[in-house]
């Protein structure tokens, strides 16, 4: 059909030729990358009018982060960081050359599944490390049933306290996974120690005591109960003599706008406005990353070792969200965790019969487990790939200072402030005509003690059910 076809049959103006004179209805700049950033949103935050807060904490005795790390070699073989043995409390102010000599008398083995890599009442002749995979330890309760001690993972070890006594262990440890295990002969230890006399004076001193320090506070003396007079402890608290400081952190970037822009094209939108708010948003994206994984303040990083948890099973299960809760059990805030692992929590739920309630929060419907709500982040990472199951963690946390939980941190007050803790500065156009914007934000994050903070660890996500 010829154009003068179609303008013979057409009855009135089209809506192309119509447009050109129309004003568009239009949006603001959209960006995909925007969150809710529910942590930033649940965590109470406390306004330091200086750029250093300060945790005052009873006295305690803190060994490390309870693991012992390995690597992989150049040849495949998994290798023990000799560094990392100070984990052992009689290990902790030897030589370094002691423990490379440890450390490099390790010897791996594979374990199948269902594999025991300790037996019940056998005299521990070797310290175990479990480099990769997943073991339960178990034990006969008290009327003769199963009972499940303790998950163990990556970098964790056993028995420490009878592999120096020579003793046997009431539990068996079975492979629940594929298990890659370094195993130092007790002969190598006694050997070592009956030619390094500190090392013979550490081995003893932690036989003596038990099973070392572990991490507790220093006790206050009391009695009760007493009748009479009885002469009363006399008592302090002590607290720690260089306790930890948080200075605020920042996220800085500089936007640049060409004035001819900002000039002739602002109607309806101020381009100045548009670029900045989405600068802003970036900034509060990463801000939340950095609070959960920075190496020195992020949570991820400072959780102790005995609120760590790991998964019986690989998938998040009831049963080790209500092992979480039994960490941060005092006034509970809220989980957090990736999306995809409360998907996986919920096909869990589903599975066992056991729907989880639902509650709403920043108008939103939230799944709750126990009462306590699941905020999703994708801050926290997933690890895996499209050959891989995936694998993250999940968060659970008390939260404010008069709960002595987990808290933000950001200045009381900034110059040139446009939202709490971040401010934009204008730093002049320079001889290219370009205006430049100098965007900052300060913020850190700190838990007021240990128990305000826990972690499921090694959460599958990728676990599917057929539903009959």
């Amino acid at each position: 059909m010829t154009t003068e076809t179609v303008q013979q049959n057409q009855q009135s103006l089209s809506t192309s030729a119509a447009r050109n004179l129309a004003t568009t209805t239009k949006t603001v700049p959209q960006m995909l990358g925007i969150t809710p950033r529910y942590l930033l949103r649940a965590l109470p935050w406390v306004d330091l009018e200086a750029g250093v807060y300060r945790v005052n904490r009873r006295r305690g005795f803190i060994l490390g982060d309870g693991l012992i790390s390995t690597y992989v070699d150049g040849g495949g073989a998994s290798r023990v960081i000799a560094e990392d043995l100070r984990e052992l409390s009689f290990l902790r102010d030897q030589e370094s050359p002691l423990l490379t000599a440890l450390a490099g008398g390790f010897v791996q083995r594979e374990v199948a599944p269902g594999e025991l890599i300790a037996a019940v009442g056998a005299p521990v002749e070797a310290l175990h490390i479990i480099a990769f995979g997943r073991a339960e330890k178990r034990a006969t309760g008290q009327y003769g049933e199963d009972a499940l001690l303790a998950v163990l993972g990556d970098g964790d070890f056993f028995d420490a306290g009878a592999w120096v006594r020579g003793e046997a262990v009431p539990y068996q440890v079975k492979a629940v996974t594929p298990c890659t295990v370094l195993s130092l002969d007790r002969r190598v230890l006694t050997e070592l120690a009956d030619r390094e006399p500190a090392l013979r004076a550490g081995l003893d001193a932690f036989a003596a005591d038990g099973q070392g320090p572990a991490d507790r506070e220093h006790p206050i003396s009391l009695t009760s109960g007493h009748n009479g007079e009885p002469q009363l402890p006399e008592t302090f608290v002590d607290y720690e003599e260089n306790p930890r400081e948080y200075e605020l952190s920042i996220a800085q970037t500089v936007l640049k706008v060409h004035t001819r822009v900002s000039d002739i094209y602002n109607s309806s939108i101020d381009q100045v406005q548009a670029q900045l708010r989405l600068t802003t948003e970036a900034l509060r994206e990463r801000q939340e990353w950095e609070m959960l994984n920075n190496p020195g303040y992020g949570l991820l990083h400072n959780i102790v070792p005995g609120q760590r948890v790991h998964t019986r099973t690989g998938a998040p299960t009831p049963d080790d969200m209500d092992e979480l809760l039994t960490r941060v059990w005092k006034q509970p805030a809220f989980f957090l965790a990736h999306p995809r692992a409360i998907a996986a929590f919920g096909r869990e739920c589903t599975r066992r019969g056991v729907p989880p309630q639902i509650v709403e929060l920043f108008g939103s419907p939230f799944m709750t487990w126990r009462g306590v709500p699941l905020l999703p982040s994708d801050k926290l990472d997933l690890k895996g790939s499209d050959s891989a199951p995936g694998t993250t963690n999940i968060l659970l946390m008390r939260v404010g200072e008069a709960q002595q939980g987990v808290v933000g941190l950001r200045p009381a007050k900034v110059p040139d402030e446009v939202e709490p803790g971040l401010s934009v500065r204008a730093m002049g156009v320079d001889r290219q005509a370009i205006t430049s914007y100098l965007a900052t934000c300060y913020f850190s994050t700190a838990a007021l003690v240990d128990d305000a903070i826990a972690v499921l660890q090694n959460v599958e996500v990728s676990n599917y059910h057929d539903y009959s």
